[in-house]
């Protein structure tokens, strides 16, 4: 990658590169049915049917979705995001609908990812959770997943940026095709952060193979026994241009010391500074090699991750140092999507969704004063806690879509949405027949995502480590046990028993808990987390 260290940033060309019927529900939904009854919401049952563009006499869109990383509520300022702006990101907020109640569905990174592509709470594989640089795949091949379903229906599907969902069998092999990977569950085109920046190994992955790769120089890689005899941080602080404050200590690339240990690849491996502008150039490159057909694109960026080194560019275009100009750098990585759509005439029949992995986090193992520069900025808004953590920060997150042949422009919608859904939905816009094993807990919310249904789902599982969390409605219930608050460094709030019960329309900062004074609701809403975590839900 030394090569394209050398390129100025602006210069850099990239080298080349219809639904079954309703399907009978489980007998959990039932269940659920009568306790949302017995419960006096059973309005949320009773939901507008609304005509859609799914019918055979509309264009199928292609579908781009904006998956950013770490950005909370009130990261971007068309959320009320202060000290920070983001015109692009904005502008898919002008042009298109704007949700104040969408979540990913947990409050760490590999387990949202899970739940989107295979529409499946991540709880229910034991697997995905946050994993290391060099774990073995967690979505196996076989898998019914969304690119795979797009696939099936003529759709060119890509995937550019991070993944962090594990590689291969177990002990990658960094030094020769990597499979199995997204090729093997629906992706036709990948090229990949493999896991996050923070964690080696610190290269490309393009179609299976390492970029840039010297056979001479081969890769290896340990979440162990230290390996190598190169520098790490804990031993070499002098070395880093970045330090760390806990936890990323090991091998350093590029100036900065990552989590794990990693030897080989120096031709191979990222800089970090030019990150942004490679993976966008490859998106870029995806849309232009397939404007022709049908595509999916799924455009994960790094920004706003740890470590946070975006390029001089950007830097002092926000108040808030490092995480502020990462912040400007994601919204810069926005505007290329767009303006490559704009220049392509592709933008009237294209479905944009802009979103995030999970809610926002300060000091998450750096020294970037991401703290001590916040000034004003809320990164999750009015909302309590964020990345780790069970309240509402650490799940609800910006999430805008914009569809110009559909979507009605500068609209805002309170329909509450999971991206756990994205996999049923967009496989249905898309013409795909839905199996009936596959997707167990992802509902067509069509209606919903395009603003007919201002209501939303019914029920929604929240997830963080080790514990799960249920909105349903406006209520949301925190079982006993415990989460973290505030944004790094953490705490530890305990929940005693019965819980947390918060009711959201009036305490949106979740700072009474009414459990005790609504204990029927309570125990019910219990008992409804319980099912769910035993039983999935196949809603249609």
């Amino acid at each position: 990658m030394a090569e394209i260290a050398k390129m100025d940033a602006f210069s850099f060309q990239p080298s080349g590169v219809g639904s079954q019927p309703i399907r009978s529900r489980s007998n959990l939904v039932p269940v659920l049915s009568a306790i949302v009854v017995a419960l006096g919401l059973s309005h949320l049952l009773q939901r507008e049917v609304h005509a859609t563009t799914s019918d055979e006499s509309t264009k199928r869109p292609n579908i781009v979705l904006l998956y950013t990383d770490d950005v909370g509520y009130g990261d971007v300022s068309c959320y009320g995001a202060t000290g920070v702006e983001t015109p692009h990101v904005d502008r898919l907020a002008r042009e298109g609908l704007r949700f104040t109640d969408a979540h990913c569905s947990a409050a760490t990174c590999t387990p949202s990812r899970y739940a989107l592509l295979t529409g499946s709470y991540a709880f229910r594989n034991k697997g995905a959770r946050i994993l290391s640089g060099n774990a073995g795949a967690i979505i196996k091949p076989g898998t019914i997943t969304l690119p795979s379903l797009l696939q099936q229906t003529g759709y060119a599907t890509g995937v550019v940026g991070k993944w962090h969902l594990g590689l291969g069998d177990g002990a990658v092999d960094w030094n020769k095709a990597v499979k199995p990977g997204p090729n093997e569950i629906g992706f036709d085109y990948h090229f990949l952060i493999p896991a996050t920046g923070d964690r080696v190994p610190c290269v490309y992955l393009e179609q299976g193979r390492v970029v840039d790769l010297d056979p001479a120089d081969p890769i290896q890689t340990s979440y162990g026994k230290p390996i190598g005899k190169g520098p790490t941080g804990k031993d070499r602080p002098d070395l880093l241009k970045q330090m760390w404050s806990h936890g990323h200590n090991a091998t350093i690339v590029n100036g900065i010391s990552r989590i794990g240990f990693m030897t080989g690849g120096k031709k191979a491996r990222w800089v970090d500074e030019d990150m942004a502008d490679v993976i966008s150039h490859k998106a870029v490159s995806f849309i232009e090699a397939n404007k022709q057909k049908p595509f999916f694109l799924f455009f994960s960026t790094h920004d706003i991750h740890v470590p946070r080194v975006p390029h001089s560019r950007f830097s002092g275009k926000s108040t808030m140092g490092l995480r502020g100009d990462a912040i400007v750098q994601m919204d810069w990585c926005v505007g290329q999507i767009l303006k490559t759509l704009d220049r392509l005439k592709l933008t009237e029949n294209t479905l944009v969704i802009f979103t995030s992995d999970n809610g926002p986090v300060l000091d998450d193992g750096y020294v970037d004063q991401a703290n001590e520069k916040l000034g004003e900025h809320q990164p999750a808004g009015d909302f309590r806690g964020g990345k780790y953590s069970l309240f509402e920060g650490g799940t609800r997150v910006p999430f805008i879509v914009r569809w110009p042949e559909r979507v009605k422009p500068g609209t805002e919608t309170k329909a509450l949405f999971g991206q756990v859904d994205l996999a049923a939905t967009l496989s249905k816009l898309a013409g795909a027949e839905r199996p009936d094993a596959g997707l167990p807990d992802s509902h067509d919310e069509l209606d919903a995502l395009l603003g007919d249904d201002p209501v939303g789902r019914p029920h929604l599982v929240h997830e963080a480590p080790r514990s799960l969390a249920l909105r349903v409605g406006q209520w949301k219930f925190i079982p006993p046990g415990a989460t973290r608050e505030k944004l790094g460094p953490w705490n530890n709030v305990k929940i005693a028993k019965p819980g947390f019960l918060f009711e959201l329309t009036t305490d949106p900062g979740e700072t009474r808990n009414v459990a005790i004074d609504h204990l029927d609701r309570t125990t019910e809403f219990a008992a409804m987390l319980a099912k769910l975590r035993e039983q999935a839900d196949h809603s249609p």
